[in-house]
């Protein structure tokens, strides 16, 4: 499976070329297969790394390739063609096989996550009960270690599970039919970790679409390119961004795990400095991880021309902190590169212009509070209630995008609402088993992304979930600027917040911030919860609940984003107070 060179006698594992050696097709494929057969000429390849930087397993396209088709014509004796298959998205090469062989066998993969480092087994099994449900699931591939937490989740359930590798497979083969142009490529579940999750099914169409603007448009992919990533593979940006897309352009690709990239962030820089990465992305607590874990290593980041920003709200003040700390290792703050998308769409939906860096919109919070229009910061601004947003750039060529208030009518520069979209690379539907597609668009072809935001120009800003948006004494109040208080009061000894409302009654309602604090010292605690609490009360215009809780307290979604509806979910069941126990500071909201 591996590449080895010989050094003085001995052999020592190596990592695919950089270079594939056979002429560049930048994502003119019409299905994963496609893209694959064509990689498979060249000598590039997938790289897996230890959590110290050690390379453990070099894989080229050519043995993903030939190891696919192998388990394929297994997967296709056992299975009827179309079957929905769940794959534990494990960042190893028998992810990437497995996937690959249900392209080669006409199956649809399904990748899920896998279990939480620490606690939340029964979290787990729900969410993969509730996905087995929901797509059907003949079966589960899955690490061996897994096994009996799977079978737990899945009693009751008609499912098989067979070793991730596929090696329990019975030995029958035949002729695996691989998927073209016209059929399914996957099922990729929301991340949201409170309601029956939704499967979305991208088609080889949609996949082959999406892949082409990132790499053709977003990226613009070069000779000399080479991917580095920690990203979750059972996250879109994971698996279309950082293992699809490399694929479809034939270039190499250096994964760690995210556990790993959580243990020592700092291996993710050490790769892109040792094989001279230059495309790699990350959410903005990504980044800022990195800045609080360094230590002064030796790192030459100066290949790096692509540090993208996705999968959540793009954070300036993190970013800032990151260019200035490794400026002195070669980062140039013009990389950068601020993106929006979401799994309906494949992955990407917009992309900042490659070598400028963030474009930082500064608004003036309180008169977007109460006029839905994103005012630019003046002298005029009260202390503290101005905001940095940072464009996600134009939209890419294939996507028309607009943005509509509550009556549908499109508005005009710097106005706030809801942003719609209709491209080529949506995907076909969401799937439930045993009832129709369920469509994404109206009949005109538009989705509605649940996402606000305002157009800066011909660029996008996005402002938030509006399905997180609170209201306040009739003005909208985005969580993320109380949130950001937390931030900006406790610096490093905050990490995560979450703010929501509370209603009481029918007619009453609060605000509610959830902060995880690293402090320990019950005076430091109370001053800090009190500071926030004023802070967070001048910001917002009303009045601010807050309590600092255990660090890792707060619930994520599968990709790593803050869950404020599962916060929300969880304070109100008292399972919030359950896990912080003693460590529970509270901060009575300010008249």
């Amino acid at each position: 499976m591996s590449a080895y060179v010989d050094v003085q006698g001995s052999f020592e594992l190596k990592p695919t070329a950089t270079e594939a050696g056979i002429p560049a097709r930048l994502g003119t494929f019409q299905s994963a297969c496609d893209a694959l057969d064509y990689a498979a000429e060249g000598q590039s390849g997938i790289n897996f790394y230890s959590s110290e930087g050690k390379l453990t397993c070099s894989l080229s396209y050519r043995e993903l390739k030939d190891q696919a088709l192998g388990v394929a014509a297994r997967m296709a004796a056992r299975f009827p063609r179309g079957a929905r298959i769940g794959v534990i998205a494990e960042t190893s090469p028998e992810f990437v096989i497995t996937f690959m062989a249900c392209q080669y066998s006409g199956l649809v993969p399904a990748p899920l996550s896998l279990p939480a480092a620490f606690g939340g087994r029964q979290t787990y099994e729900w969410q993969v009960s509730s996905m087995v449900r929901t797509a059907g699931l003949s079966a589960i591939f899955a690490p061996p270690a897994l096994h009996e937490i799977l079978s737990s989740a899945t009693a009751g359930q008609d499912i098989e599970l067979f070793d991730l590798s596929g090696a329990t497979l019975p030995d029958e083969t035949v002729g695996p039919v691989p998927h073209g142009a016209g059929d399914l490529s996957y099922i990729q579940f929301s991340s949201g970790s409170t309601s029956e999750p939704k499967g979305i099914v991208a088609t080889q169409a949609s996949l082959s679409a999406n892949c082409k603007a990132i790499i053709q448009e977003g990226l613009q992919v070069r000779a000399g390119d080479r991917a580095v990533s920690w990203l979750p593979l059972y996250h879109d940006m994971g698996l279309v961004g950082f293992f699809i897309a490399p694929m479809y352009s034939q270039l190499s690709i250096d994964f760690l795990s995210p556990t790993d990239f959580a243990r020592r962030p700092g291996t993710w820089l050490k790769l892109i400095s040792a094989n001279k990465g230059t495309l790699s992305y990350s959410p903005s607590f990504g980044y800022e991880l990195c800045v609080r874990r360094f230590r002064g290593e030796p790192l030459d980041l100066s290949s790096w021309r692509a540090a993208g920003i996705g999968g959540d709200m793009v954070r300036a003040d993190a970013l800032d902190q990151f260019s200035e700390t490794f400026a002195a290792s070669g980062f140039r703050k013009e990389a950068f590169v601020a993106s929006y998308g979401l799994a309906e769409s494949t992955l990407a939906v917009s992309f900042a212009p490659l070598n400028t860096g963030l474009n930082i919109d500064r608004v003036d919070v309180a008169r977007m509070q109460a006029s839905e229009r994103a005012v630019p910061a003046s002298d005029l601004t009260r202390e503290g209630a101005d905001r940095a947003f940072v464009s996600c750039g134009k939209p890419l060529e294939s996507t028309e995008l607009k943005i509509v208030d509550p009556e549908g009518s499109e508005l005009g520069l710097r106005q706030v609402g809801r942003i719609f979209i209709r491209s080529a690379s949506l995907a076909s539907g969401y799937f439930r088993a045993d009832q129709e597609l369920q469509p994404l668009t109206d009949k005109d072809g538009w989705l509605d992304t649940g996402d606000l935001g305002y157009w800066l120009a011909d660029e996008i800003v996005v402002t938030g979930r509006s399905k997180d948006m609170i209201l306040s004494n009739g003005r909208n109040i985005w969580p993320q600027d109380i949130e950001w208080v937390a931030q900006k009061i406790g610096g490093r000894t905050v990490a995560r917040s979450a703010a929501f409302e509370m209603r009481d009654t029918a007619d009453t309602s609060r605000i509610v911030l959830l902060v995880e604090c690293r402090a320990q010292e019950a005076e430091l605690r109370e001053t800090l919860a009190r500071d926030i609490a004023a802070a967070a009360r001048s910001m917002a215009g009303a009045p601010v609940s807050v309590e600092l809780v255990s660090i890792k307290s707060l619930p994520v979604t599968s990709s790593g984003k803050l869950s404020r509806a599962a916060s929300r979910t969880a304070y109100i069941s008292g399972l919030m107070h359950q896990a912080v126990g003693d460590s529970a500071t509270r901060a009575a909201a300010l008249p």
